[in-house]
């Protein structure tokens, strides 16, 4: 049974508006369009809307993602299976970082002991193999593009882009405690995302990716935190701002 927009914004637990710009950039076509205007959305819609979703969990922008879906060779079941197991292993991790926060808790009660490396067991922030796989068989070459970008730079040049980098922390961790949407934090935060696409090829999608691992990743946020406790978590919000305000 086809779906209005409305609906499927719902089930999807995205907007509507994305929705419209899914359709106006021509990722997501919509089955139908009646006379009135009302967008029509089939079952082979939502699978493909399905897809959509799980390659954006992976950080690919929204023209690496209509690349891949519109590939005649792409094989949905095979992408399935892919999504399914970096899923399995980034919940292997979590249950055991939950286990983990248990001993801890049971340790500081003095009920257990526990030896350094079970203090830390689930912190493995390595490269997920599978997610690293999928990125390899999609090509998604982002970070490769952009330390090439940075190592072709001349050597003052190389210097002049973290020092402009380094500014923009500065600034953003003068304004923190502010509103994340506040006109100040997204022109700053506006600046950010220019200067990464210097080096790379951002979608807001996937400076929205970026954001989150700011605070996912402790190594992120002790780095940005150096200018600012709290800075890596509002950068985040104001990135994810960002990217909701840019589709």
């Amino acid at each position: 049974m086809a779906m209005k927009v409305k609906e499927v914004s719902e089930l999807a637990s995205i907007s509507v508006r994305t929705l419209h710009h899914y359709d106006e950039i021509g990722l997501l076509v919509p089955e139908e369009v009646t006379v009135a205007g009302y967008r029509l959305y089939s079952d082979t819609n939502l699978e493909r809307l399905q897809q959509i979703l799980f390659f954006k969990e992976l950080g690919f922008s929204l023209k690496e993602i209509k690349n891949i879906l519109d590939d005649p060779a792409f094989d949905a079941e095979e992408a399935l299976r892919m999504h399914k197991l970096i899923l399995l292993e980034k919940r292997q991790r979590l249950d055991q970082m939950i286990t983990t926060i248990d001993k801890t808790v049971l340790h500081l009660r003095g009920e257990i002991e526990m030896t350094p490396k079970e203090q830390f067991q689930g912190f493995d922030f390595s490269q997920n193999p599978y997610e690293q796989e999928a990125r390899e068989r999609w090509g998604d070459k982002a970070v490769n593009e952009a330390n090439q970008k940075l190592n072709d730079q001349p050597g003052d040049k190389q210097n002049e882009l973290p020092n402009q980098m380094n500014d923009i922390f500065r600034r953003l961790a003068t304004i923190r405690h502010t509103a994340p949407e506040s006109a100040e934090a997204q022109a700053e935060i506006k600046q950010w995302y220019m200067v990464l696409n210097r080096l790379g090829s951002y979608s807001p999608e996937a400076f929205k990716v970026l954001g989150q691992m700011y605070v996912d990743d402790e190594r992120f946020t002790r780095n940005i935190d150096q200018f600012g406790e709290g800075l890596a978590q509002f950068m985040c919000n104001a990135m994810a701002v960002f990217a909701e305000q840019n589709p």
